[in-house]
């Protein structure tokens, strides 16, 4: 080979570049800078022009086997696989969360369903409306505003002299009456006595009678006969028609007598009847008066006083109103919360004016319908366009023992009734 031909120096540098590229990543052999080839081989390289940088990569890699690649391999995986390996901590924690809020779920329904409550509640009574019955100038007020009262304890004063003066004027009525009929009492009495002389008055003609009956009959025998005269004859018989008068007199007297005891006996129904009626203005006059003293007819305490001493009463005129002691709570629970509410049933009440404390009560009674069923106008469900609406009945709650706080009607409560033991 001669060195001076082209050719044969660039297939052996060609062959020595890739030889020593091939064992370079194996081992470094040692070159002989003394061989005249190997020398002559540079000077050809170093006149030989740069191969394009570009291609050099492809020779390689003709020259190497590509490798076996995985496709997904460099790929992160996705979804909750991929979460759990960036951030196992976070996952297991939401992962446990989401366990304690089921469980509570579940748990707060099993016991919930043993309770129906409802905030539609409030505190009820019958609160007593102070009202004077009669008309009258106030001259004294006994009472002032949220004062506990008795039952019985005076609670305003009306003026009472027009009211005492009637009932004098009844009372003397009545002792008028009383003697009147007294009076006739002893009339009817009188009167008696004269039926009774009247009635021996008619025995007396009636013997007087029979005597001259008998008389006349003998002396008309006689005359007819022949023994006896004319003359005593007519007066026999004038005698008997004298005694027969005089009977029917005594006999119309005593009939007289006694129908005067009749009419004294009515005289006596009417002093009775007017005596009856003065003892009842009697007592109305007392009952005025009495009415002048305004009582508390319940325990409770004093509200919305109005009364003031010197201003005129008048009877339907509320001056005050006392709000009993004795209270409870009305619930109106929706009708699908009553399928198993029965009467007797605990209540814990929760009372919003107080911090939310709660009082122990009992269901006392269930109201026979619904609230719009007694309400001024009820709903007419017969007419138009029918929209059910989940209706709210009242429930009577009764406190199991008078609460130690002031409450009053219309205060909202909470109560929770337990249905389910």
């Amino acid at each position: 080979m001669s060195s001076a031909d082209p050719t044969d120096v660039d297939s052996f540098t060609s062959t020595s570049g890739d030889t020593s590229r091939r064992g370079r990543s194996s081992e470094k052999r040692p070159t002989n800078t003394s061989d005249p080839l190997l020398r002559e081989s540079k000077d050809v390289r170093s006149e030989k022009p740069p191969a394009n940088p570009e291609a050099e990569p492809e020779s390689r890699n003709i020259d190497r086997e590509p490798p076996e690649t995985d496709p997904t391999q460099g790929q992160d995986p996705k979804g909750i696989k991929g979460a759990f390996r960036k951030h196992p901590i976070a996952m297991v924690v939401c992962l446990g969360l989401i366990v304690v809020g089921v469980i509570a779920g579940i748990a707060w329904y099993l016991h919930a369903r043993h309770y129906e409550s409802t905030d539609d509640a409030f505190i009820d009574g019958r609160p007593v409306l102070v009202s004077p019955q009669v008309t009258g100038s106030i001259i004294s007020v006994n009472v002032t505003d949220n004062q506990i009262v008795k039952k019985g304890d005076l609670l305003a004063t009306i003026d009472a002299r027009n009211y005492k003066a009637a009932a004098d004027q009844a009372d003397a009525q009545i002792r008028q009456n009383e003697a009147t009929e007294k009076n006739v009492e002893a009339q009817i009495a009188g009167q008696k006595a004269q039926v009774e002389q009247a009635t021996q008055q008619v025995t007396e003609a009636a013997a007087a009678l029979k005597f001259a009956t008998d008389e006349n009959t003998r002396y008309q025998d006689l005359v007819q006969k022949g023994a006896g005269t004319v003359q005593r004859a007519q007066q026999a018989s004038s005698d008997f028609n004298g005694k027969q008068a005089a009977l029917d007199a005594a006999t119309a007297a005593k009939v007289s007598a006694e129908r005067q005891i009749d009419v004294l006996n009515a005289q006596k129904v009417g002093a009775a009847a007017q005596l009856d009626q003065s003892k009842a203005q009697k007592d109305r006059a007392d009952a005025d008066l009495q009415r002048t003293e305004l009582r508390a007819t319940v325990d409770g305490r004093v509200t919305k006083l109005t009364a003031a001493v010197g201003a005129l009463a008048a009877p339907g005129q509320a001056i005050m109103i006392v709000v009993p002691l004795d209270i409870w709570v009305t619930a109106n629970f929706k009708e699908s919360q009553l399928a198993d509410m029965r009467v007797g049933q605990p209540v814990d009440i929760r009372i919003d004016a107080f911090g939310g404390r709660s009082f122990p009560g009992t269901v006392n009674s269930v109201q026979a319908g619904s609230g719009t069923a007694f309400s001024l106008l009820p709903a007419e469900n017969a007419t138009g366009n029918y929209v059910k609406v989940v209706q709210r009945v009242p429930v009577k709650i009764t406190f199991n023992q008078r609460p130690d706080v002031e409450l009053g009607p219309g205060m909202s409560v909470v109560p929770t009734v337990t249905v389910r033991p």
